[in-house]
């Protein structure tokens, strides 16, 4: 056998060993488990997983950490961030308006099917992903490096709804805060449901920081998933003398907002004062999103 033979057998044998390595540590690697476990857990139909499904992958994430995903830390003395750039990944709004100066959110795409979505967004200082919800989702989160404040709601039940008159009409709707707090990694995996847990959030990078999602079922308009966003209001901006089944048109006491910014004499009881009217309002402008390079091990699917 000639040189140039050799070569070439060399060649095959070591790109058949290396494809074998490859795929050998995608299968023993902790992303291959948790893609392995959510598969057993969600289906397409959108069915609640048990509890004891979501402790078990609960259990998982909190074994993840970045270099089992491909990252290392950044740097705290990173340039600040504000806001999303790049593709948006939660709707078709669009923009020209860039803050060039701005380091971009980026999001890491490891997995999507119908039944779940597994990827990373990675947020420089003091970027946000605005107050948004999660309809019909069960949503795993677990930091993966630096610190992050979380702010999350629940709707009230039954449903409270205040008409807000004035030349741009609009309605608010009652939530309770359920989590108002920094988390900073290592730290447990946080949970929200289609109706508890905190359903709609907002983070906020105290530092730089990166967090690993897990939705089930995924965001999708034609299933009546949209992502909504909101702006909350302290409980006391509202009058709330209103029914809850109050229709436009029926006579009313004014509920208009304070025009002077005050509060209204009866001050809200403890409870009260957790919560907020949350009232919908468009993606921001600037809520955009840059796609980057997942370096971790694949999935095999």
């Amino acid at each position: 056998m000639n040189e140039c033979a050799l070569r070439k057998l060399a060649s095959r044998v070591f790109s058949s060993w290396s494809g074998r390595q490859s795929s050998a540590m995608a299968k023993g690697s902790s992303v291959q488990a948790l893609y392995d476990l959510c598969k057993k857990t969600f289906t397409p139909s959108g069915n609640a997983a048990s509890p004891q499904a979501i402790r078990k992958l609960c259990s998982l994430l909190d074994t993840i950490g970045p270099e089992d995903v491909g990252l290392k830390e950044e740097c705290p003395e990173d340039d600040r961030g504000h806001g999303f750039f790049g593709q948006n990944l939660f709707g078709n709004h669009h923009s020209n308006r860039v803050a060039r100066w701005a380091q971009p959110i980026t999001y890491l795409d490891i997995y999507e099917c119908e039944s779940f979505t597994i990827g990373i967004f990675c947020l420089p200082t003091s970027s946000v992903i605005p107050l948004h919800d999660h309809p019909g989702m069960t949503v795993l989160s677990k930091i993966l490096y630096g610190s992050m404040h979380i702010k999350a709601y629940d709707w009230v039940e039954p449903a409270s709804v205040q008409r807000v008159d004035g030349p741009d009409y609009f309605s608010a709707r009652l939530a309770k805060l359920q989590v108002d707090t920094t988390l900073t990694a290592p730290c447990p995996t946080t949970v929200l449901y289609p109706k508890a847990g905190g359903n709609l959030h907002c983070f906020t990078a105290v530092t730089p920081c990166a967090v690993l999602d897990v939705l089930a079922p995924p965001y999708n308009e034609s299933a009546g998933r949209n992502c909504t966003y909101y702006h909350d209001y302290p409980y006391s901006t509202l009058r709330t003398e209103t029914a809850a089944d109050e229709l436009p048109g029926e006579e009313e006491e004014d509920h208009s907002w304070p025009a002077n910014g005050e509060t209204p004499d009866e001050l809200p009881s403890a409870a009260e004062e957790d919560q907020a009217w949350l009232v919908k309002v468009e993606p921001p402008d600037d809520l955009y999103i840059l796609p980057g390079k997942y370096n971790g091990p694949r999935v095999q699917a």
